[in-house]
């Protein structure tokens, strides 16, 4: 199974923008993608359509940042969505300086300064903004249980 591809949008009424151009970047935005597509309580919805000006504190220049998905539900709420995953929400662990540690810490910089102004950028239109992780895309039923069976712990070895 492909990580990144073209998503094939059925209810191409609901999709804002050209729905023969929607690229997914993970299996998480595939599933959110078709969660948007299918659900009845989504009136509108878009991938990477809504582009966000921020300042990158790591090299001080202004970077754009596209939101992974722009949704308006039925009930007339508006939602940025960013789709990642949980162990980049939060600052990376690690007392050796490694190069490791060096690109998770921009990254995480990086991150932060994209999502406060996506929730500036919100905040002024009356949206919101929010992060669905894993353990959020579960808890709302979009990613799929695992179908594989769990592997069995090895046995110990008796000498």
């Amino acid at each position: 199974m492909a990580y990144s591809g073209r998503y094939p949008v059925k209810n191409k009424s609901k999709y804002v923008g050209n729905p023969d151009s929607v690229v997914y970047r993970s299996l998480w935005e595939k599933h959110a993608f078709k969660w948007c597509d299918n659900s009845s309580d989504v009136k509108r919805w878009c991938s990477e359509e809504v582009v966000v000006t921020y300042l990158y504190e790591a090299d001080k220049r202004y970077h754009r940042y596209f939101v992974d998905l722009w949704i308006e539900y039925k009930d007339g709420n508006i939602v940025m969505v960013e789709i990642k995953p949980d162990r980049e929400t939060r600052p990376p662990t690690g007392s050796r300086r490694t190069k490791r540690l060096l690109e998770e810490s921009l990254t995480y910089v990086k991150n932060q300064n994209k999502w406060q102004a996506a929730n500036k950028y919100a905040k002024e239109r009356g949206w919101k903004f929010e992060i669905w992780t894993e353990k959020r895309l579960s808890a709302m039923g979009i990613l799929p249980k695992s179908t594989k069976p769990l592997k069995p712990f090895p046995k110990k070895i008796k000498k």
